[in-house]
């Protein structure tokens, strides 16, 4: 019974993450401005991703993560299919160091998770230049990755007090990650 239940958590939590996903990009796709910025905001796609990747990547498979992406990249008129392996990349990574994470603080998750930001960037970046696709000014995307790091901790704030995702904690049991 404990595991049917988890398994229902499970899939109900990753289709919360894919409607976030969708009304983080409905926002984004409003005309609130028309002037440009000169400034980049974070990408709450990708915080959202990482949050949840790096606290309980079982909500977030490898399969749901590439489709939402790249729904994500037609949507925003990226290259189709780049961010979205590259962020598949990322949740594998962050899915591997999230035993390790689980009785850390949050300095060293948020440590982690600033890595792997600036490994998006940096691969996303080596990729579109390897096939000539034009980017934005480097200024632009180090400006993205240092608001991505500074509203990490919000997301993350957020993803646990209103939406109940937080690590696994040192001797709990989830049924469906296989931890004891």
């Amino acid at each position: 019974m404990a595991e049917v239940q988890g398994r229902a958590r499970k899939w109900r939590m990753t289709f919360v993450y894919m409607g976030l996903v969708m009304a983080i990009l409905y926002v984004q796709l409003l005309p609130l401005q028309t002037m440009p910025r000169g400034w980049a905001g974070p990408d709450f796609v990708v915080l959202l991703t990482v949050a949840w990747a790096v606290r309980r990547p079982e909500f977030t498979p490898a399969l749901s993560v590439a489709f939402i992406t790249l729904v994500a990249d037609f949507i925003l008129l990226r290259p189709p299919g780049v961010m979205a392996a590259v962020m598949v990349g990322a949740r594998h990574i962050l899915k591997r160091q999230e035993p390790g994470l689980r009785d850390s603080t949050f300095m060293v998750e948020w440590v982690t998770v600033s890595v792997v930001l600036a490994g998006i960037l940096l691969t996303n970046r080596i990729i579109l230049a390897v096939f000539l696709v034009d980017q934005t000014s480097l200024g632009l995307s180090l400006m993205q990755l240092a608001m991505n790091v500074i509203f990490f901790p919000l997301v993350a704030l957020a993803s646990r007090f209103v939406l109940g995702v937080r690590k696994i904690g040192p001797g709990e049991t989830d049924a469906m990650a296989g931890v004891t």
